[in-house]
């Protein structure tokens, strides 16, 4: 267990801000997570993982806790699949980096998604055709007002595009310790998404299509070691078949990009940034990046301001001129 004061949370976020906690944490084991709550009951609590999808926007007046749990095992298998048990600390693309290598498919899709494996269960995060609710057996997580530990199965969950029920009704009152999935033993690639089956080729292997992933992301997306940033920063809207039938009028293009779902049509939020005219833009030292406006990157001396207020334009922009609602993925602390 580790307890320190007054600390920086430059290395615990991807953006790169400087920010503040009066109190971090880390904790090794569930019996450690659970004093850990015990000893700071009533103060402000924020449990963060890679501090890829977080926006510090001051210092934070409470206690920060995050996992050293980092371990992976195989509690079950048959004939066709395999479940793997993860605990909450674990980088999620190590993780995958693993199983494709042992030839186990089911999350290649999602390779070089940046964060941690509890993080990735909360968020539902998705990539490339697949979701992580799509392989998620259970989780297990434990309540923050009294320690105990609950069981959620796949349903439990509710989830939903970027969304689970810890983002809503149980939303700070548990924390993931372990996610469940259940893995197949036979593969079965999921290509149909973007120009991901050209960039696989032919004879595809859960190892091939991580690698092809891999080099898809890096192209469009920048390094924060380099660029700061969270990835994504927009969710994707679903709006109606209605709706879309609209945007192609208004338009006057039906080759408008969209993926039917399960209950209306996705629009990549990129394109209609990009519409609005918002790639490769500033405001201060936050940029909508030009190689994928999806993206806001700290370009070197952005506050955190300077990001909300990009945002928030790009928001308004895409609202007025086609009447869609877009929506951070990312939380503001």
């Amino acid at each position: 267990m580790t307890i320190k004061e007054n600390i920086s949370l430059l290395p615990y976020n991807t953006f790169g801000l400087p920010a503040k906690a009066k109190i971090f944490t880390e904790y090794s084991s569930v019996e450690e997570l659970r004093a850990l709550l015990e000893k700071y009951k009533g103060e402000p609590l924020l449990h963060i993982g890679a501090g890829s999808n977080l926006l510090f926007t001051k210092d934070f007046d409470g206690v920060i806790l995050h996992s050293a749990m980092r371990r992976a095992r195989c509690v079950s298998e048959d004939a066709d699949y395999v479940w793997i048990e993860a605990e909450n600390g674990l980088v999620l693309d190590e993780l995958i980096a693993q199983l494709c290598d042992m030839g186990i498919s089911g999350l290649e899709n999602l390779s070089y998604i940046p964060g941690e494996v509890g993080a990735s269960a909360v968020q539902n995060v998705g990539a490339y055709g697949v979701e992580a609710k799509d392989v998620i057996e259970s989780v297990r997580a434990v309540s923050i007002a009294d320690g105990a530990e609950r069981i959620f199965s796949n349903a439990e969950c509710q989830y939903g595009y970027r969304d689970s029920i810890f983002k809503n009704s149980l939303r700070g009152k548990y924390i993931i310790t372990h996610v469940v999935y259940r893995l197949n033993k036979h593969f079965e690639p999921k290509l149909n998404y973007g120009n991901l089956s050209s960039e696989v080729g032919s004879n595809p292997t859960p190892m091939s299509v991580r690698e092809a992933v891999i080099r898809i992301r890096q192209q469009k997306l920048p390094e924060v070691s380099e660029l700061g940033s969270a990835g994504s920063f927009f969710k994707n809207p679903v709006i109606s078949h209605e709706a879309y039938e609209t945007l192609t009028r208004q338009i006057r293009d039906d080759r408008v990009p969209h993926y039917e779902q399960e209950g209306g049509v996705k629009i990549p939020a990129a394109w209609l940034i990009e519409q609005c005219g918002w790639k490769g833009k500033s405001i201060g030292g936050a940029q909508c990046y030009p190689k994928q406006p999806l993206v806001l990157v700290n370009t070197g001396s952005a506050t955190a301001d300077d990001i909300v207020a990009l945002a928030a334009a790009i928001c308004k922009d895409v609202q007025d001129k086609f009447g869609i609602t877009i929506s951070p993925e990312v939380n503001y602390i």
